[in-house]
């Protein structure tokens, strides 16, 4: 008889996969909600969304209880199996339908234009490739849907950009689940090809010590109305 495949019946291997990182992020993140006055923010980010939203990056779920009741549905997009298992746990909690599906943001698994919305939540620092990835956003939002974000990246004086780039090529992505500390979201959102609406700079926490990951910048964009149309999956 033939030997049994050591493979064989086991479980797929996740895209993203940090589960140390993940049990981490989702410790210290839920006291961030009150500590950090992240709460605010999520209220900020989310509020007057309606129709189908699309999260990308959905980490542990807490965006899901900001969602206003004229959200019809949210689909959410999260690679790393833990963090995904405590964004379902969340989504049973939330006033919204939610579900939580696996996938990247580099290939998400959902038809073409089928969202009013996507909304980017600390996840343009880790993705591996952030032109495919906001390629990909282009292509499910219908024209003229809007991306809603909150990331962080580069920012402070000549020093403080100095150490987010050394930290970037040394230790930070190994320990924070393939972080980027000097990325620019503005620019890739607006080089993506989505039109930058209302945006504003702000550090997280708001009054602290400002480390390499306070610079934040919260704010909307849309996909062109006048956007060609895609071909669905």
């Amino acid at each position: 008889m033939a030997q049994r495949s050591a493979r064989a019946g086991a479980r797929p291997r996740d895209a993203v996969h940090h589960p140390v990182f993940a049990r981490y992020y989702a410790r210290v993140s839920a006291g961030a909600e009150t500590r950090m006055g992240m709460a605010r923010i999520r209220e900020r980010l989310l509020g007057g969304l309606s129709g189908r939203v699309l999260e990308i990056g959905a980490g542990n779920g807490l965006n899901f209880a900001h969602y206003p009741a004229t959200v019809s549905e949210v689909v959410a997009i999260e690679p790393e199996r833990l963090l995904r298992r405590l964004a379902v746990e969340a989504a049973l909690r939330a006033e919204v339908p939610v579900d939580v599906v696996p996938g990247t943001a580099e290939a998400l698994p959902v038809k073409s234009e089928g969202f009013d919305a996507v909304v980017l939540s600390l996840v343009l620092c880790s993705v591996r490739d952030v032109p495919r990835a906001l390629s990909e956003v282009c292509r499910v939002l219908r024209p003229g849907g809007s991306v809603r974000f909150f990331e962080h990246g580069r920012g402070g004086g000549p020093a403080m950009l100095r150490t987010q780039r050394v930290l970037d090529r040394t230790v930070w992505p190994l320990v924070s689940g393939g972080c980027h500390l000097s990325r620019d979201p503005v620019a890739a959102l607006r080089e993506g090809g989505l039109e930058l609406g209302p945006y504003g700079r702000l550090m997280v926490p708001e009054n602290g010590p400002a480390l390499p990951a306070s610079y934040c910048v919260l704010g909307t964009a849309w996909r062109p109305a006048d956007a060609g149309t895609s071909t669905g999956r």
